[in-house]
């Protein structure tokens, strides 16, 4: 029986256009459901959009137009993006569906009737931009940080969650389960946070301030706070409150960015579902931040990547090989287009592209469009067998230690091999030769050089999966369901049909 995998990205918030870091997380989180797919697992990937709250209400004010109007735009560039992509989510929740608020205030009520729910005065600074209350400890140098913009002070009564109670209890569980969060030493910036008291977490907003939200249950002129709404997505996508529900709770991995782990998603998640006696998540996948020149990319500062602009002209799966091949899940990273066009011509449209076009080209002139058989076993195919035995024995422990980047490094690697190979016995040259044993070392070399690509593409595939299709049909290797098997060398491709000489990378046209 196949094992059940579920995992999620953090949803995107209804504010904005997708960027780079929007494009990067939905890839990451992809490549891990796609690679646990090909273990066998029973996958459930989820992505999503968080559509309430006052910036969203804010923007539709400004644009004279419902909320809903914008939410349905962006829902549309999201799923947009995800498509183009090649993103094999299973589900896309928005927070205004109707069994998302459904479940909302069903959590809602059952808190609020355990009594870890109260009503109270609260007299403090909010932050407009982070949609949350803050207090002077967040000042620096007695100045709010640029992150949370305008700070504004107000008097209002409002629902508050009994977050405070619990801090004993997370720093308890935090300490006691290391391997929660990948990397590990996020979890040091959790207990960080938490060396500091916790205040109780104020959940509601009343509607003369924001309508735009999922109302309470149990008082209609307040609706709730926007993360609280929002994190309950993992659940509703899960099929909380029906049969379903246990077979894919807990979540196997949230994938987060670095900014959003404290404290929405290691201090307010992880109580909410305490309070309500649900299992916790069994790990948190927190990956880093796109930097230019060393900075983070931000709107703000209108220092951002369109992901639509590379996709469109170089295809989605040199997008999806370059943000994973620079980007070591956990650290920063820096993007420029520079860096771009040099993966894109070297690795890509060099030792890939060139190497499948010069095989389909000379099977199509030497052996009639055929893959023939390998009737030699000499020193460069023992050398070139010997590589593959290296890189293929690190592969999956790569994958599941989540380091794509070295995965993909040794892919190349053995790419590379399969070119050296090439230029060792030189197929173009014994073509030329009346010679039967240059006739064996030719066929040898074709066969030789199609089922090392047949292998390198394997655990390509969830890092580059249209290519990856393309590259088994053109050199007549079947569909690719499962790893079981396919990292073996063999025969399997002999007098296969070749496809014709394709170019996977075209260099782009100056400008």
């Amino acid at each position: 029986m196949s094992k059940k995998f579920y995992i999620t990205t953090a949803i995107d918030y209804a504010n904005g256009s997708p960027h780079l870091g929007h494009a990067y997380e939905k890839v990451l989180t992809d490549i891990v459901a796609r690679f646990r797919r090909m273990m066998g697992d029973d996958v459930k990937f989820v992505t999503g959009l968080d559509e309430h709250g006052q910036k969203v209400q804010m923007s539709a004010q400004k644009e004279g137009v419902p909320p809903i109007e914008i939410c349905d735009r962006l829902a549309g560039e999201f799923q947009s993006l995800c498509q183009q992509l090649e993103i094999s989510n299973d589900d896309y929740i928005r927070t205004t569906e109707d069994r998302h608020k459904k479940v909302v205030q069903d959590i809602l009520q059952k808190l609020y009737d355990k009594g870890e729910i109260y009503k109270a005065d609260y007299n403090g600074y909010y932050s407009v931009r982070q949609e949350q209350f803050v207090t002077e400890k967040e000042k620096v140098d007695g100045e709010w940080p640029e992150i949370y913009g305008d700070v504004v002070e107000v008097t209002e009564s409002n629902y508050f969650f009994k977050l405070a109670q619990y801090q004993d209890w997370l720093v308890d569980y935090i300490k006691s389960n290391t391997d929660v969060i990948y990397p590990r030493f996020r979890s040091a910036d959790v207990l960080q946070f938490l060396k500091e008291p916790l205040n109780d977490l104020c959940i509601s907003r009343p509607k003369k301030r924001l309508e735009w939200g999922v109302e309470l249950p149990f008082d209609s002129e307040y609706v709730t706070y926007v993360w609280f709404d929002a994190l309950t997505n993992y659940i509703t996508a899960a099929g909380y409150g029906s049969d379903d529900f246990d077979k894919h709770w807990p979540v196997d991995y949230h994938v987060i960015g670095k900014d959003i782990l404290v404290p929405p998603h290691a201090v307010y998640w992880p109580i909410m579902l305490k309070a309500l006696d649900l299992p916790m998540p069994k790990h948190y996948l927190v990956h880093g931040w796109w930097l230019s020149s060393g900075a983070k990319m931000s709107k703000s500062t209108g220092d951002v990547v369109n992901p639509l602009d590379l996709i469109e002209q170089f295809g989605a799966d040199a997008f999806r090989y370059f943000v994973t091949r620079e980007m070591n899940v956990g650290q920063d990273s820096d993007f420029s287009l520079d860096l771009f066009m040099s993966r894109y011509n070297s690795d890509l449209a060099n030792d890939l592209g060139n190497l499948v076009s010069r095989l389909l080209n000379m099977g199509g002139r030497y052996t009639e469009g055929k893959v023939p058989a390998a009737v030699l076993e000499e020193a460069p195919e023992q050398d070139l067998k010997k590589l593959w035995s290296e890189v293929s024995g690190e592969l999956i422990p790569l994958y599941e230690d989540f380091q794509f980047h070295k995965a993909l490094d040794r892919i190349f690697s053995f790419l590379s091999g399969i070119n050296r190979y090439a230029e060792i016995r030189a197929p173009w040259k014994l073509a030329k030769s009346e010679d039967p044993a240059d006739r064996q070392a030719l066929e040898t070399s074709l066969a030789t050089m199609a089922e090392g690509l047949r292998l390198a593409v394997v655990l390509l595939t969830p890092v580059m999966p249209a290519v990856s299709d393309k590259v088994r049909a053109l050199i007549g290797a079947k569909e690719l369901d499962t790893v079981e098997g396919e990292l073996e060398w063999g025969n399997r491709l002999d007098g296969a049909e070749l496809g014709e000489k394709t170019i996977l990378f075209p260099r782009p046209e100056k400008k």
